[in-house]
């Protein structure tokens, strides 16, 4: 303000107001209520545009690997400009800085994240994440059998099966515990052989527990196995213990969390993290640091280990999309939380969650599984789902996804979750209507 009153020659804001004949200057106290978050503001001129409307906004639950964050406008705001808005590839770095540098520091992030030592630039999704590091994995060993945890999302799972559909006598999965809703440790014991090459979990798991990733880590090392950690849900990383601090060698996952609105199934944005010795086995691309000629910081490629650039006997893949604008978003929306942030928003979630949780409890809906959840967790209805998300959809409550599309053996269970956009309102409101349905 100070350099802006001497820019202006005013010794005071009201100089500022010179101009203005003073009748039409109020000299009253403006009449506005108290100051909102951009997020707050979101839901007010939402809830004023909804009178404009007979149909009811809806109150969503759904989770399962797609979760409904708020996207704050600066994100928007700074994707959308000409040198960012762009998803090819940045083949040629003496034109390319800024995009460079952009998935750059978005590699930097991930990295620091899940407290690996290096990440890539990106990958499709979390599904193809995941059997792109299980590929990996079978390089570095040179061993076939793959572990699967039969609490990883199912979809993730079926797609490693269409990767490997040719040596699928060698997947394995470890069933999970119908008390805890985790895998024991014990069972992937002795689910392992002397040709393990990995064993892949995700953390919180599909029933949205949170894994024993340390004692899984031991199991797996002991049998000369690589673990492998699938994240659906990253904000959960503002409070769960990384898994480059707990044992982890391949850390995959979906980022849509951040910055990436949930939009009619996509994009989505995969991500790979690992230890510095694995590194020449990644998919995809990796930008570098560097200097140029003049001594400057430059950008450049470092490693694109696809078929088109290199021999295709020593390529690590075909993946040859860039999801650079995707990436951008995410990079734009963590560095505008920053690590106070990340873990604020970890604990709205997770708290809104808790606070779900006890509501369904008291009110006769109880939790499948006896784990830790974070933002998600599996209730048991006692009666068939569909029935239930039909009544409730009536309503304007999208009331979670029915287990027994995947698990058989929980026909009258769904998976909920909440985010810090489901209000107390919504959610006391899903609570008496599931009560009632």
């Amino acid at each position: 303000m100070r350099r802006l009153l001497t820019a202006t020659g005013a010794s005071s804001i009201t100089d500022l107001f010179n101009g203005i004949p003073s009748e039409l200057l109020s000299k009253d106290a403006l009449k506005l209520p108290p100051g909102l978050s951009e997020q707050e503001l979101f839901r007010l001129l939402n809830g004023i545009a909804k009178k404009n409307s007979t149909v009811e906004g809806y109150a969503s639950f759904l989770g399962a690997g797609a979760y409904n964050h708020f996207v704050p406008s600066v994100v928007d705001a700074l994707i959308s400009r000409s040198e960012f808005y762009t998803a090819y590839t940045p083949y040629q770095p003496e034109i390319s800085q800024g995009t460079l540098q952009a998935v750059f520091e978005y590699q930097t992030l991930v990295s620091q994240l899940t407290a690996m030592d290096v990440a890539n630039a990106s990958l499709y999704d979390g599904a193809s994440a995941v059997a792109e590091a299980v590929l990996m994995a079978k390089r570095i060993t040179g061993n076939e059998t793959v572990l699967l945890s039969s609490a990883l999302h199912p979809e993730y799972r079926e797609t490693v099966k269409t990767y490997l559909k040719g040596s699928a006598e060698h997947i394995k999965e470890v069933f999970y515990c119908t008390e805890k809703g985790t895998t024991l440790p014990e069972a992937v014991s002795v689910a392992a052989d002397n040709n393990i090459a990995c064993f892949v979990v995700q953390h919180p798991n599909f029933f949205g527990s949170v894994e024993e990733i340390e004692a899984l880590a031991d199991t797996v090392h002991k049998k000369n196995g690589l673990l492998i950690v699938a994240i659906t849900e990253p904000v959960s990383l503002g409070l769960l213990k990384p898994p480059g601090q707990s044992g982890a060698d391949i850390a995959v996952g979906e980022n849509q969390s951040f910055g990436n609105p949930v939009s009619f199934g996509g994009p989505y944005l995969g991500f790979m993290a690992t230890k510095t010795q694995y590194v020449r086995q990644m998919p995809g691309r990796l930008i570098g640091q560097t200097i140029d000629k003049n001594g400057k910081r430059a950008f450049c490629l470092t490693f694109a280990t696809r078929e088109q650039h290199i021999r295709r006997e020593k390529a690590t893949s075909n993946i040859c999309t860039n999801h650079g604008l995707c990436a951008l978003a995410a990079s734009v929306h963590l560095v505008s939380l920053g690590p106070s942030g990340l873990r604020q928003l970890a604990e709205l979630n997770l708290s809104k969650a808790m606070y779900l949780k006890d509501s369904l409890a008291g009110a006769g809906v109880k939790p499948a599984f006896t784990s830790p959840v974070f933002n998600e967790f599996a209730v048991n209805i006692g009666k068939d789902p569909d029935d239930v998300l039909k009544k409730l959809l009536k309503k304007g409550i999208i009331a979670g996804l029915p287990l027994k599309r995947f698990y058989s053996e929980l026909n009258a269970h769904l998976l909920v979750a909440a985010t810090e956009m489901n209000s107390k309102d919504d959610i006391d409101r899903f609570v008496t209507e599931i009560s009632k349905a």
